[in-house]
């Protein structure tokens, strides 16, 4: 863990491969702003701000309460209720580690992602041991998932991270039926690639608002992700058959960087 507020910086759109994250800039932001559109967006971005060196502090310690709990696992492995603990703790560890910017904006830092990662990777031992995961630690691992896809590398980790978030939000919408949870449920899953459904999930949310103004803007949003969502899958399709067949080429596969294809929308990506 870096001390005090020393950050790594390790995005860079300087290479060749900037036109394509430039592309994924746009193909995905309209997710983040949509959601904040409904106030109560699937991040909350109130509570990631972080970087004081008090802040910095709490992430030691929580990063110490998830090395605690590692070890309990070792004697009571799979055990759900550790595990929950165990996604916890790295999931808050990364919330303290988040950068920010002298005008407020928030960026994902290396040490944010690693315990990032590590709560994901919780996250999915977690659902193994479980038959009725917390409604509640959903929701905020969809946060974190969709947080990771801000800087995923490739087109493959940006979607395995976009269907996660899309699961784990599901849970929780499936738990809080409301206009939010369930409009970025449609988000989530329209980006993830499964357009019938998104769109089912949608009329839900639409039936779900209180009012025709709600309604209204819950169909234009949807509607105006549906172009971007396609463009995203596109892309991505078009990354994988590249790769394939460079790999029948016998050459070495490099999958177009994503650096980080959400980064403007928290602040500009990894920071120092």
């Amino acid at each position: 863990m870096a001390s005090g507020n020393e950050h790594r910086m390790v995005f860079d759109i300087r290479g060749k491969r900037r036109h394509v994250v430039k592309a994924v800039y746009a193909i995905l932001a309209i997710l983040m702003a949509a959601s904040l559109f409904l106030v109560v967006g699937p991040v909350n971005i109130g509570s990631l701000v972080g970087g004081s060196s008090s802040e910095s502090n709490l992430a030691g310690e929580f990063e110490q309460r998830a090395e605690r709990v590692e070890t309990e696992l070792q004697k009571q492995p799979g055990s759900e209720d550790l595990l929950a603990k165990l996604t916890t703790a790295r999931m808050n560890a990364g919330q303290q580690l988040l950068a920010t910017g002298p005008n407020g904006e928030v960026g994902q830092t290396v040490e944010s992602r690693t315990q990032y990662q590590k709560a994901s990777s919780a996250w999915s031992e977690y659902l193994k041991a479980t038959q009725e995961p917390n409604p509640n630690l959903a929701q905020q691992m969809a946060g974190v998932l969709f947080g990771l896809a801000q800087i995923s590398r490739t087109y493959e980790e940006a979607q395995a991270n976009i269907s996660a978030a899309a699961e784990a939000q599901k849970t929780y919408a499936a738990q809080r039926p409301t206009l939010n949870s369930l409009s970025t449920e449609a988000l989530y899953t329209l980006y993830a690639g499964s357009t019938k459904e998104a769109e089912k999930t949608n009329k839900a949310a639409e039936a779900a608002a209180t009012s025709k103004f709600q309604r209204e803007q819950v169909g234009n949003q949807f509607d105006s992700a549906k172009k971007n969502a396609a463009e995203f899958q596109t892309k991505r399709a078009e990354a994988e058959k590249a790769g394939k067949e460079a790999a029948k080429g016998g050459g070495a596969t490099n999958p177009e960087s994503l650096e980080n294809p959400l980064g403007p929308t928290l602040g500009g990506g990894l920071s120092e």
